[in-house]
């Protein structure tokens, strides 16, 4: 164990007791597959082993005592947690195995006498014993307890279904969101991490998750990252380096280190208005990028992961501690509160994750319905300064006319875009644009091509077409 890990994981307990939220994620996504893994191969049952990984965190979650670093160090703790737990419920699950025996044995016997005539015959052999409900006559068989009754032997051999341990047994991406809110019900969380950090706490376990299972071919793989301005190719860990330059952009309204340490100095900041939708220009974002990239090169990818995982876990602890969502994060040409800046990071994060995994062919599911809300609902509001900036100063603003983006999908909802302004006047709208929020999301980050998305339109098709053509210039490399 390093001294990094063992410093962590000695904070952990103490982080936990304080009711640090970010202090929960960061056990789980460093120990749930141990947890889950170690739970599965026992129980053999995929249901059960969840259910044992719930009982486990949530169970650390409420007394935190019992990871004190006396009794060992954390992985040791939580294995024997799990071992224990695991072995009440395979006793409870014997126990329910022979009582079903039992009974089933006894409901055969029952029909068994009840088929037989009325009345019995009588014994054909002369010192045979009449039916007296002594010890082995049939009447007895009815009053056993069904302790008494057999059980299925446990030597038998497991099902050819059982899981081999060579297998990948990562828990399943969901069961996290599941874990965390069952501890959270059971105890409120005193730091808990602000409803605008959430994506992106759930974006980065996602992707750490996905970066775990790659293997040493698939480290080598190319990912294709498209963005308005070109498609950049970088091998997963160039992508890891990438996702961390631009996450350092929070660091300095956090507190923390800036993990490019030459980053590449801004130049003067246009005028305008204070959000704009290119958030640090490319020049900037690449070079920090590339920065980062020659600054690790000759790294595992392991070390890579790491460092990434460390600065997010970081940035995410900084945040539930309090942080002001309203502290302005320079991105070099455009200044964002910092809660938009974190949903900000959580859709890359999404995106970029996404393009790892169809490099590797790996199975990547879409952010959560009520974070992908959120990232719709950045999107919508940078739309204004957007037109705003393609209008230009010297373009008259003519009418202010306003267009009716309606979202479908688990992100349902509907947004007024000024087209002509950065305020809405409560006039009518011009136009209305109906398509789902996760084809919105990857219009927005330059995936998919304005001429070919299924869109609903009514009203100004010209205007249409304008959001429809400017909504991916929102991309950065």
């Amino acid at each position: 164990m390093s001294d990094r890990t063992a410093h962590r994981d000695a904070q952990v307990p103490r982080r936990l007791l304080r009711g640090e939220e970010s202090a929960l994620g960061e056990l789980y996504d460093h120990h749930a597959p141990l947890v889950h893994g170690l739970a599965w191969r026992l129980l053999d049952d995929q249901d059960d082993a969840e259910q044992l990984t719930r009982e486990v965190f949530a169970g650390v979650w409420r007394a935190p005592e019992c990871l004190d670093p006396a009794h060992g160090p954390l992985r040791d703790r939580l294995a024997r947690l799990t071992r224990h737990r695991a072995a009440e419920l395979l006793a409870a699950r014997q126990d329910d195995g022979r009582a079903a025996a039992a009974r089933a044995t006894a409901v055969r016997v029952r029909e068994l006498v009840a088929a037989l005539p009325r009345p019995l015959p009588a014994p054909t052999h002369p010192h045979a014993p009449a039916a007296s409900g002594r010890p082995g006559s049939l009447d007895c068989l009815g009053s056993l307890g069904e302790s008494d009754l057999g059980a299925p032997d446990p030597g038998t051999p497991a099902p050819d279904g059982a899981p081999d341990p060579d297998d990948s047994l990562g828990p399943d991406e969901a069961l996290r969101r599941q874990v965390l809110d069952w501890c959270l019900a059971q105890r409120p969380a005193r730091c808990p991490v602000p409803p605008w950090a959430a994506p992106y706490a759930a974006e980065t376990a996602k992707l750490d998750a996905l970066l775990r299972d790659l293997g040493p071919g698939e480290w080598q793989e190319v990912a294709e990252l498209p963005w308005h301005g070109g498609v950049q190719r970088w091998r997963p860990a160039e992508v890891v380096c990438h996702l961390a330059a631009v996450d350092g952009y929070l660091t300095p309204a956090l507190g923390l280190p800036d993990p490019v340490r030459t980053p590449t100095p801004p130049g003067p900041r246009p005028a305008g208005p204070p959000r704009v939708p290119e958030q640090g220009r490319p020049d900037d974002v690449l070079g920090r990028t590339r920065s980062l990239i020659e600054a690790r090169r000759g790294s595992a990818p392991a070390e890579v992961r790491g460092m990434w995982r460390r600065q997010s876990h970081e940035l995410l602890r900084a945040a539930g501690l309090g942080a002001d969502g309203t502290a302005p994060v320079d991105y070099g040409s455009a200044v964002l509160p910092l809660s938009d800046a974190f949903l900000d990071r959580a859709f890359e994060c999404w995106v970029h994750g996404d393009d790892l995994a169809r490099a590797v062919d790996y199975p990547y599911a879409p952010p959560a319905p009520q974070h992908l809300r959120l990232l719709v609902d950045l999107a919508a509001r940078m739309l204004p300064y957007l037109l705003a900036a393609l209008r230009g100063p010297d373009r008259p603003a003519g009418d202010r006319r306003l267009l009716r983006l309606v979202i479908d999908g688990p992100a349902a909802g509907e947004w007024r875009i000024p087209l002509d302004g950065l305020q809405d006047d409560g006039g009518p709208p011009v136009a209305e644009m109906v398509l789902d929020g996760l084809e919105f999301c990857y219009l927005a980050a330059a995936h998919r091509d304005p001429d070919l998305l299924p869109v609903g339109r009514h009203g100004d098709l010209a205007a249409i077409r304008e959001v429809l053509h400017a909504v991916p210039l929102l991309s950065r490399p």
